[in-house]
């Protein structure tokens, strides 16, 4: 039996290394080359990025997911994975198929109000509560969600009904859509060729006919009719399309000057040239609409190597872009996490009683926590080497960021003190942080975001982000340890139970906990002078009480008063963790709830939709520090002994008062 438990790590550690070598893995293009065609570089969002991640970015606005199922399929019936439609697949249909995209169930409208003011409550597919429509069950209802979201959006964001933010929610999602449907070609056109060539066939006469016209002079009506139905697609390319999908004539003279389809084609009207990408990307769209696989293969290769002479570097992000977006690395780092934190659950709950279980599960946490820490680190390596940028640069990857920070001070002190205690706390900040990280994404349709102009400065952006983000780590960390102790304490008897040493876990967890917020009040408040440095040069002052400011000397106050109260033994093991668990709130607080507030240099990346889960979080807090502060005959860990390693005895509960 031991040798079969002894086993058990390595089979936990095989079984999501295979995985994560599947995932990371080259995959060779199928017979039609949409992967490929997904990794050409467009400008959108003042960046330039691959059109799979436009493509992606678009279905979470629309339909909160970056892909679409072919089939739905019950929530009772969770062992079948259907066939999806892979993000750039249904970009192609979009852009050239667009009869066919307009069936796809990818508008997703669950309130029940706007149900059944539209009577959608018969159409539609339903999953798991949720109901998702196609383009063509809902077409006829845009005018009357038009005219309900200009009513809704004159009303203040933090004063608006959950009716009100669904109607803007699927205003916005049918907008972008239509907006799709016209980047490349305007909808209804089936061959772009054929009505370029119209174009530049009626442009002379056209032209000399409208001069004559402004002149005063006769002119040919039916030469400006021909132009002016020539000119009308393209025109409406150039007002509604959504990514610049052509890059400049002239890349080192003007690098951002990328264009939609239709305002390239219209410079026709002022002596320029039909660019090469328009014809290439005419190509494409005849050759997918035809199924003429070969055709739209050769298309998409030739673009990327007239690409590679003048756009290189373009073509190579775009192509690491695409490869992260398919990877996905930190949702399989969350799964890891997730899958850590439970084994190691099951180690603490079988420490003393069943020693080669508690042996074999702790093992098991600390090699899945270890290899997830190792994704976590390739994912951030990675966005680096994408954005060209130290890995922290917004919201986004600031969560990221503090719970790769957390989790290494976990794995850190799981080697020292091997009870399950560590990775249990690392595996839970690293799952929570990347969770928030996932929510954030899915408001900003994105995790990559244009460098704000206070932010543009790499060597800040290392120095005082990274700094005080650890102090940001290791206070949540502080607080995830406290987590631990208070739940053990309460609703275990695992608290007392004695280790190897003379310490009994909630010695240990004290002394853990001690050592990190002494690491996090030297990190909190040596970020926070190197912002002051940072604000003096950009700003001219060194301190201006900005929320952001006040938040982050708050995080260096409070873990200073928990260092005092513990050298002045004013607290002891029970009141460090519950001064640790109200540094989660103001940690919290500091990090996202000083942009609630709206004012100062600092307030932007964060919306009123987050308040109400920094309360909820605040709050679950709290409800932990009452548990902290009941007395300690209700703690089960003192109700009785405590179970006993074969080497000591019980610890006495005096260690625990306040």
């Amino acid at each position: 039996m031991k040798k079969l438990l002894s086993l058990v790590p390595w089979l936990c550690l095989g079984l999501f290394a295979v995985e994560m070598a599947a995932v990371m893995a080259p995959r060779k293009s199928g017979d039609l080359h949409t992967a490929e065609f997904g990794k050409l570089p467009v400008m959108m969002g003042g960046r330039v990025q691959p059109l799979d991640s436009v493509a992606r970015n678009a279905l979470l606005q629309i339909r909160s997911t970056s892909d679409v199922p072919l089939e739905m399929v019950p929530s009772w019936k969770f062992w079948h994975h259907p066939e999806k439609l892979r993000s750039s697949e249904w970009l192609l249909e979009v852009f050239f198929k667009p009869e066919v995209a307009d069936t796809r169930p990818i508008f997703l409208i669950h309130h029940p109000d706007l149900l059944s003011e539209f009577d959608l409550e018969e159409k539609g597919i339903e999953k798991s509560g949720l109901r998702y429509y196609t383009f063509q069950e809902i077409a006829t209802i845009w005018d009357g969600v038009t005219e309900r979201a200009r009513h809704a959006s004159e009303v203040e964001d933090a004063q608006r009904t959950s009716y009100q933010k669904q109607v803007l929610k699927l205003y916005n999602a049918m907008a972008l859509y239509q907006r799709l449907k016209n980047s490349v070609q305007p909808e209804g056109m089936h061959d772009l060729t054929a009505a370029i060539g119209e174009f530049r066939a009626a442009l002379p006469g056209g032209l000399k006919a409208f001069a004559a016209q402004q002149a005063g002079e006769s002119f040919d009506q039916e030469a400006l009719a021909r132009l002016a139905a020539a000119v009308q697609p393209f025109d409406r390319v150039a007002n509604l399309a959504y990514p610049m999908i052509i890059p400049p004539a002239n890349p080192e003279a003007d690098p951002e000057g990328w264009k939609n389809l239709g305002a390239s084609v219209l410079d026709l009207i002022h002596g320029g040239e039909i660019h090469p990408a328009v014809m290439l990307f005419a190509r494409m769209g005849e050759a997918y609409r035809h199924d003429k696989k070969e055709a739209f293969n050769q298309a998409v290769a030739e673009y990327r190597a007239w690409l590679k002479k003048d756009f290189g570097g373009e073509l190579a992000r775009a192509h690491r872009e695409q490869y992260y977006n398919r990877t996905k690395v930190f949702l399989h780092g969350t799964i890891m996490y997730v899958f850590a934190f439970l084994l190691a659950g099951g180690a603490l709950l079988s420490y003393g009683a069943w020693p080669a279980v508690f042996e074999s599960l702790r093992r098991s946490a600390s090699y899945v926590v270890v290899l997830a820490f190792a994704v976590h680190t390739f994912g951030i390596l990675f966005r680096m080497t994408i954005e060209g940028r130290p890995p922290v640069t917004s919201l986004y990857s600031s969560a990221v960021f503090i719970g790769w920070g957390a989790c290494l001070l976990g794995i850190i002190l799981e080697r020292f003190y091997r009870i399950g205690v560590g990775s249990a706390a690392s595996s839970l900040a690293g799952f929570v942080t990347l969770i928030i990280a996932h929510n954030l994404a899915l408001r900003n349709a994105g995790t990559f975001e244009v460098m704000r102009a206070v932010l543009d400065n790499n060597f800040w952006l290392t120095s005082h982000v990274l700094t005080i983000t650890l102090g940001y780590s290791a206070t949540f960390m502080a607080g995830a340890l406290a987590i631990v102790y208070v739940v053990l304490g309460v609703f275990t008897r695992l608290l007392n139970a004695r280790l190897q040493t003379d310490a009994n876990i909630g010695k240990a967890l004290a002394r853990m906990v001690y050592a990190i917020v002494c690491f996090a009040t030297l990190f909190s408040f040596v970020g926070t002078v190197l912002g002051g440095i940072w604000a003096d040069q950009s700003w001219g002052r060194f301190w201006g009480w900005d929320p952001k400011e006040n938040g982050a000397l708050l995080i260096v106050l409070w873990n200073a008063i928990i260092l005092h109260a513990r050298w002045g033994k004013l607290v002891q093991e029970r009141g460090l963790m519950n001064l640790a668990l109200f540094g989660n709130v103001i940690t919290a607080f500091s990090w996202f709830g000083t942009n609630l507030l709206g004012i100062g240099l600092h307030s932007y990346g964060f919306t009123d939709e987050g308040a109400k889960w920094l309360a909820l979080f605040s709050v679950s807090q709290l409800v932990l520090i009452g548990f902290g502060l009941l007395p300690l005959n209700v703690w089960k860990s003192f109700q009785t002994a405590a179970p006993a390693s074969s080497s000591s005895t019980p610890a006495k509960a005096s260690t625990a008062t306040m």
